[in-house]
This record gives structure tokens, C-alpha cells and sequence, in this order.
């Protein structure tokens, strides 16, 4: 997102006003009551308002528009400031009395609004948005609403209803306020479990970069597995999918690594982003993609020991992937020669007489024994520095595990949960239909060829973050899903289960309600490895695009054309057969994706760069020749919704560079638009000798 200057010219109130607002008091002879309508003097006497409860037993809230929601039922406005920064906007801060859950609202002055809201919605997030998002919500003609992170939609429909009195008594007007929701990664599971369990709250929705009910943890811990069976393979899988490489990520390996790549290529990962195959495997990720291990460990404690103690399970198969897992096992007793202390006595590190090598980056568990060696007195958690042979004590271990410590102890490291949980994905076959990505482990007659666990864990924790949600497709208001076709944490195929399973519940209803974009070059973070473009643009679009859908009944631009085998997400190569609204750009050079080239030689370079239809024009274009991430722009002409560019470009070093062209596109087709600039890339490689 670009950071906008300010919108016009305000001029700021002789004082900021800062005011505590309890439900039921009155500020300014109005009465704030949630669930209600903001009403002068004295009101008439009337039914208090439902409150908001579970459609069926045990299932989700259903919130309305009109009833109340008795946890977050009493809003407090601890402060209200006009603030000229980044665009002039009305701040309002308050909490929902009794919890620790906060919101702001940032309206912009009057002039400058539509009748409409923006709000985002994450587990992580605080109560505060961001400069872009606020200066964007004004562009746009709405205000902000935020709240800080909790699991669920419930706060946010409180603050979202809130927020529509406050914008009423601000704005002087009794119009239908709009509203309209979006969440990306975890926010996904929040907002299609708002846009599925509430009405009247908001008027549309936009998940983005979504996930599934069995997204977590098996979309993680699948890429661990990858990690430990192809890591060292990943280089040469990388330069088969870069442009202008064979296109086989299979060559040059093993029977076993050629099966896994397989099995991790079917759950999901996209084949292309092997290019970035660093961030694939987690091999920068502190937790090597293992972050919702001990979520597992405590549903399923009994997990570890049928892995590598019971028949069927790939600890104890004989095979040469079997093989390949017990040779990775590590259970290494160490002795502890020395123990460092703080001024108060308190252990701090441990110096061991020896570690364990550790070339698969997978988590350890540690295990203190007293001197004797047999008395075992629990686990400790920490850090090891495999360099040093010294162990860092962590926070929150207990008393008697700390007062064992002492040097000839004994600490005892192993993997056998962390190697074990890289197969989990094995044991979790969905019992819902339609997750094709598991067909691979099930017979000719739809059953599991695995043993399956007791519990699956993937619905569980869907349901926690989203709310009690259960992904039925059976929306409430209009819905743009966004999806990134690198996308290695939510993998592309996600987006496609969500709207098979909103095609199902709507019907003949489902064009009128419902779009999944695709994005080409973009993954779950955004554009932060060269060859990549971010998704806040198109994200911004959809917005603006589901408003108008809402509002005016101005039909988006059809869904992303695709195709999907092996859970592989295939888009079209023109932006006429692709529609959404991302640009398609088609670089060559030498007529090809590979040109080969002696130093000193000038190579050139040919794209064709074209918008869907009815998605805008192309305002810019940006050249890295090097394919180090660092663009270059030149001019593109006049914004058309169809470019031909060319370049030439000599190299004096040899080596391969994989060139990149990016070309952005807006909907006004305005060079200065300062936000919903829609991005692609073209590559192709050059190999200098």
C-alpha cells in the first residue's frame, strides 16, 4: 500500500475535544444505545432488544443487526481527538466495558464520506490502523473501524454496530450506513465466519489469502516433511521451476525424494514457489514450521508413541522412507559440566560436555536427569546453541526442574515428536468430502490407508480462531475471496474449496454473491523476496469493487478462469481468457523464456503487458535486469488496457540473471492514483558466459 498526502484542505477544530461515554449516558442531549438507534430527549418506551444466541445448540452466535451481545454490550468512548495525520479524521478510542477488548474508530470529515466503513479483522492485531489503512478507508469514502486481536467475529460485529451510532451522532445523518469486512491468513477464518453467522452487521465481505478448517497445522508441517526429505535437493527443484529452467522438478532425484515431492506437490504446494525455496521449507523459521506443535501435543498426547511404536504408522514401516525418518531420530544424553548462574543463584545456561548434530532444523525436547542419571526430574525449555555447547534457559520452568540443575546432571535431547509430527498430515484424512488434496491416501473404495488419529485437530482450530464457524459457504452479503497463487502458507487450492462450498449452499444465487481472485507473483506476506509483487492492490480493488456491488449493484469483474488437477492451480495465459483483474504480462527474450548469451553482447527484451477487461489500464512499468529486486522505470506511454514494451540491456559479468518486468495497472488508469494499484511480473532467464 502507498501512503497518501492529505485529501484537501481541513481546517482543525479550535480544541480537541476528549470524552468518556458509557452505554446509556447522554452526550449532547443523544442517548447511545447498542442495538438500538440514536435517539434526542426523551425515548418512547419499547422492547429491549434480543440478544444474540446460537441459531442451534452448541452452534455459532448469530448476531443481527438489532440484538445484543451481552459480553460486548456495554462500549465505553474513553476519547475522541481530531487529528490531521495522515489525512484529517475524527479518532475514537474506547473499550466494551468488562473485557479487555478495545476499538477506534477514524472518521473522516464529512465531505469526504460515502455512507460506508472498512474494517480488518486478525487474531494478532492491535486496536490501532495503520497510516496506509486509514488514509486509504478516506480515499475510499469510509471510515476505519479497528479492534485489537481476539479469536472470532463477535467483538467486531460489537464494534461495527457501535461504530454506525457513533458515525450517525458525528456525522448528523439517519442514512444506512454500509459496512464492509476483511481479513487475511487468520482474519480469513474471522471473516467468513462473521460473513456466514451474522446479518444487517455488514454488507460485504473480503477474505484474502484464505485458509480452510484443514489449513492448520497440516499446510505447515507438510512443508516440514518436504524439508527433511528434499532439503538438500530444494536448490535443484528451484532452478527446474525458475523461468527459463527445464520445467522438471523430478530430475536429479531419488526414488523417495521424487515420491515426497510428489505427495507435498498433491496436498497443495505450488510448484512455483520452489523458487523462494528457503521460505517453502522454513529453514529461516526459528520453529521450522512446527509453531502449532504443542497445540497437537496437548489434543492428541498419545500421537509420538503410535508413530514410532505401532504398525502402519511411517516410524515404524519398513521402507525406505521409514528408513530415512529413523535415521533422522536424535535421543542424545548430554552431561551438564557447568551451570551459570545470576547474582540471585537463579540458573541461567547450562555448558554441556557435547550436542547432537541437528541438520534437519527440527525442534528438540529436553529432559533433565539428576546426577545419578535414571531419576528423571521433567522438561526444561530453552535454547541450544549447538556451537557453543550452551544451553540458554527459557522462561516458565518449574521450581523443581531449575533446582535439579546442577553440574553431572544429565539433559537428555530428542526429536522423536518433531520428526513424528512432519507425517501428521498422514493420520488427519478429512471425514468432510471435497478435500481432494487427501485422496492420495485413500483406497479405491474412498477409505484411509493410514491409520487415523483420534481426533482432527485442523476443524478444531478452525473453529476456535473463526468463531465456531464451519465453513458452510452459505454467505450473508456479498464476498470477494482474494487468493495468491505462491501462497505456500494458505496454498491456492484453499480458495477454490471455499467457493465450491459457496457454489454448493448458493445455488443459482452464486454469481450474484460471490468471486475468488487469483493473484499471479504473490504469496502469503507479500513482496518480500525478489520475483514476487504484493497483494495489497488487488486487495484494495476488492474493496472498493464489493462496495460498489453492494451499494449500487455494480457487477465486478468476473472470477479468476482456472483449472486445478493434483491441487495445482492453473490460470489461462492471456488477461482476456484469465479475467479477475490482475495485468498478464508476457516477457521473452529472443523469442524465449532462456536466452544464452556471451558478455559484452546487448540482449533485448519484448513484453506484451494487458488488463482484463473492464479492470483498468496499465500505468507504469518498472525493469530489473539483475534479478536482484532493485526496479528501474521506464516509460510505458499513455495508460492503455493493452502495451507492447521493449528494452535492451547489456551484461559485462557472466552468471544468470533472471530478469523481471513489472507492470501496474489501476482501475482509473492514473499514473498518481495513490492507492489499488494491481500488480504482475514477467521473467524470463539470461545466461551470460
Amino acid at each position: 500500500m502507498v501512503t497518501a498526502t492529505l485529501l484537501g484542505r481541513y481546517v482543525p477544530p479550535p480544541r480537541t475535544s476528549r470524552r468518556r461515554v458509557r452505554l446509556g449516558t447522554v452526550v449532547a442531549g443523544v442517548t447511545i444505545v447498542l442495538g438500538g438507534s440514536l435517539s434526542s430527549g426523551t425515548a418512547a418506551a419499547a422492547q429491549p432488544p434480543p440478544e444474540c444466541a446460537p441459531s442451534q445448540p452448541g452452534g455459532p452466535i448469530q448476531v443481527t443487526a438489532d440484538c445484543v451481545d451481552q459480553q460486548y454490550g456495554k462500549p465505553v468512548v474513553d476519547s475522541e481527538q481530531d487529528v490531521t495525520s495522515p489525512v484529517p479524521h475524527h479518532k475514537v478510542s474506547g473499550h466494551f466495558d468488562g473485557t479487555g477488548s478495545r476499538f477506534t474508530f477514524y472518521l473522516p470529515p464529512k465531505a469526504r464520506w460515502d455512507g460506508r466503513f472498512f474494517q480488518v479483522v486478525y487474531p494478532l492485531q492491535n486496536e490501532n490502523a495503520t497510516d496506509d489503512d486509514i488514509a486509504f478507508a478516506a480515499d475510499s469514502g469510509a471510515y476505519r473501524v479497528q479492534t485489537n486481536g481476539s479469536t472470532g467475529y463477535r467483538v467486531d460485529a460489537a464494534a461495527a454496530k457501535f461504530s454506525k451510532q457513533v458515525a450517525a451522532r458525528y456525522y448528523g445523518t439517519s442514512r444506512r450506513i454500509f459496512g464492509y469486512l476483511y481479513g487475511g491468513s487468520g482474519g480469513s477464518y474471522q471473516a467468513i465466519g462473521a460473513i456466514e453467522n451474522t446479518t444487517g452487521v455488514w454488507d460485504g465481505a473480503v477474505p484474502f489469502i484464505p485458509g480452510t478448517p484443514e489449513a492448520i497445522p497440516n499446510n505447515f508441517f507438510v512443508r516440514a516433511f518436504a524439508r527433511l526429505v528434499l532439503g538438500t535437493k530444494a536448490p535443484r527443484i528451484a532452478d527446474a521451476v525458475k523461468p527459463g529452467g527445464s520445467g522438471n522438478p523430478g530430475a536429479g532425484l531419488s526414488g523417495v525424494e521424487r515420491a515426497v515431492l510428489t505427495e507435498v506437490t498433491k496436498m497443495g504446494i505450488p510448484l512455483r514457489a520452489w523458487a523462494n525455496y528457503r521460505y517453502v521449507l522454513g529453514m529461516d523459521d526459528p520453529q521450522g514450521l512446527l509453531g502449532f506443535a504443542s497445540t497437537v501435543r496437548a489434543l492428541d498426547p498419545a500421537y509420538a508413541d503410535d508413530f514410532w511404536g505401532k504398525a502402519g504408522y511411517l516410524g515404524t514401516e519398513r521402507s525406505p522412507l521409514g528408513d530415512l525418518f529413523r535415521s533422522a531420530r536424535i535421543d542424545y544424553p548430554a552431561t551438564v559440566t557447568k551451570v551459570n548462574r545470576d547474582p540471585q543463584s537463579r540458573p541461567t545456561s547450562l555448558v554441556l560436555d557435547g550436542v547432537p548434530a541437528n541438520p534437519a532444523n527440527l525442534l528438540l525436547d529436553f529432559t533433565v536427569y539428576r546426577p545419578d542419571g535414571t531419576t528423571k526430574a521433567g522438561t526444561l525449555t530453552g535454547t541450544l546453541d549447538p556451537a557453543t555447547k550452551v544451553f540458554t534457559i527459557g522462561g516458565g520452568n518449574p521450581p523443581d526442574v531449575l533446582d535439579a540443575l546442577a553440574e553431572g546432571a544429565k539433559l537428555r535431547m530428542d526429536n522423536r515428536w518433531s520428526l513424528a509430527l512432519l507425517a501428521y498430515h498422514r493420520y488427519q484424512v478429512p471425514t468432510r468430502p471435497g478435500f481432494h488434496a487427501w485422496d492420495q491416501f485413500r483406497d479405491a473404495a474412498g477409505q484411509p490407508i493410514y491409520p487415523q488419529r483420534p481426533v482432527e485437530v485442523g476443524p478444531m482450530i478452525s473453529r476456535n480462531v473463526s468463531g465456531g464457524g464451519t465453513f458452510t459457504g452459505k454467505i450473508t452479503a456479498k464476498v470477494i475471496v482474494v487468493a495468491n497463487l505462491l501462497d505456500t502458507d494458505a496454498y491456492p487450492w484453499d480458495a477454490d474449496w471455499y467457493a465450491s462450498q459457496a457454489k454448493q449452499a448458493l445455488g443459482n444465487r452464486y454469481d450474484s454473491m460471490f468471486r475468488v481472485w487469483f493473484n499471479d507473483h504473490a504469496d502469503h506476506i507479500g513482496a518480500h523476496l525478489p520475483g514476487l509483487v504484493g497483494y495489497g492492490g488487488i486487495l484494495e480493488q476488492a474493496l472498493r469493487d464489493v462496495s460498489a456491488w453492494a451499494e449500487r449493484g455494480v457487477v465486478p469483474a468476473r472470477s479468476t478462469q482456472y483449472t486445478m488437477a493434483d491441487s495445482q492451480i492453473r490460470v489461462p495465459a492471456t488477461a482476456q481468457e484469465r479475467r479477475g483483474i490482475q495485468p498478464v504480462v508476457d516477457l521473452t527474450a529472443g523469442g524465449g523464456t532462456r536466452i544464452d548469451v556471451t558478455a559484452g553482447r546487448p540482449v533485448a527484451f519484448k513484453a506484451l503487458a494487458q488488463v482484463p477487461p473492464g479492470a483498468g489500464k496499465v500505468v507504469s512499468a518498472e525493469w530489473d535486469f539483475t534479478g536482484d529486486g532493485v526496479f528501474e522505470r521506464r516509460p510505458s506511454g499513455p495508460p492503455r488496457d493493452c502495451v507492447e514494451l521493449s528494452a535492451t540491456h547489456t551484461y559485462t559479468a557472466p552468471g544468470t540473471y533472471i530478469v523481471a518486468l513489472r507492470v501496474t495497472a489501476n482501475r482509473a488508469g492514473n499514473p498518481a492514483a495513490p492507492f489499488a494499484d494491481v500488480q504482475n511480473l514477467g521473467q524470463v532467464r539470461v545466461v551470460v558466459h
